[in-house]
């Protein structure tokens, strides 16, 4: 809020009118607005079934959270062609995105599958439920999801592969060997209470754990 503030304030033009928008960028060509689905068709089932990661987008009273979702298959299920189901398994209990769900229920999910530029991409509306028979449906080594995420499909797209081609991301290249790790993040946040080797060296051990 502090930098919107800043913002408000400042000499930076700002686009407020869609009509602006819409005349620096024109229109959208005939393809990308004719590949939209408003539920699961064949190829789109296919593409999304091959997906093992996403990154779910919520919103709520506090703003709004983006969330990396993998699993070791399909990262969601499908109910039926209009509905999908995304187990929550165990994370930092931080619950940022569910209670964006449980206030709001506006959502959108992006699907990445290694080796393609595309990215297929789920607008909709999501509930949350801990029904016992759809949290058992999703039982892995004896462990169960807290709860499900229940999603309403309201459009279903490809993106443009142009953003991942401009980063390279699956060109083969490891980038994170100069990254911080989590423990120094966590350090340099709490100037040295908690963090540090200690914890990265526990990782692991402690994920492997609690992975469902």
């Amino acid at each position: 809020m502090r930098y919107l503030s800043k913002l408000a304030g400042s000499n930076l033009r700002k686009i407020a009118d869609i009509a602006a928008l819409e005349a620096l960028y024109g229109t959208p060509g005939a393809p990308a607005l004719r590949k939209v689905a408003h539920q699961m068709t064949p190829l789109y089932r296919k593409w999304i079934m091959a997906s093992k990661l996403c990154v779910l987008s919520t919103v709520g009273a506090n703003g709004t959270d983006g969330s990396p979702r993998g699993d070791d298959g399909p990262v969601i299920a499908e109910l039926d062609p209009k509905t999908l189901a995304m187990p929550d398994w165990r994370g930092n209990n931080r619950l940022d995105s569910l209670r964006n769900i449980v206030e709001d229920g506006r959502m959108s999910l992006m699907f990445l599958v290694p080796g393609s530029n595309n990215v297929v991409r789920v607008n909709g509306h999501a509930v949350l439920t801990d029904d016992a028979a759809l949290r058992a449906r999703f039982e892995k080594k004896g462990r169960q999801p807290a709860t499900v995420i229940v999603i309403t499909i309201g459009e279903i797209y490809s993106q443009c592969a142009r953003a991942l081609m401009r980063a390279g991301t699956w060109a083969g290249v490891d980038e994170s060997g100069d990254l911080p790790s989590v423990g120094e993040i966590l350090a340099e946040m709490t100037s040295g209470q908690e963090g540090g080797a200690p914890y990265d060296n526990a990782w692991g051990a402690r994920a492997k754990k609690t992975m469902w």
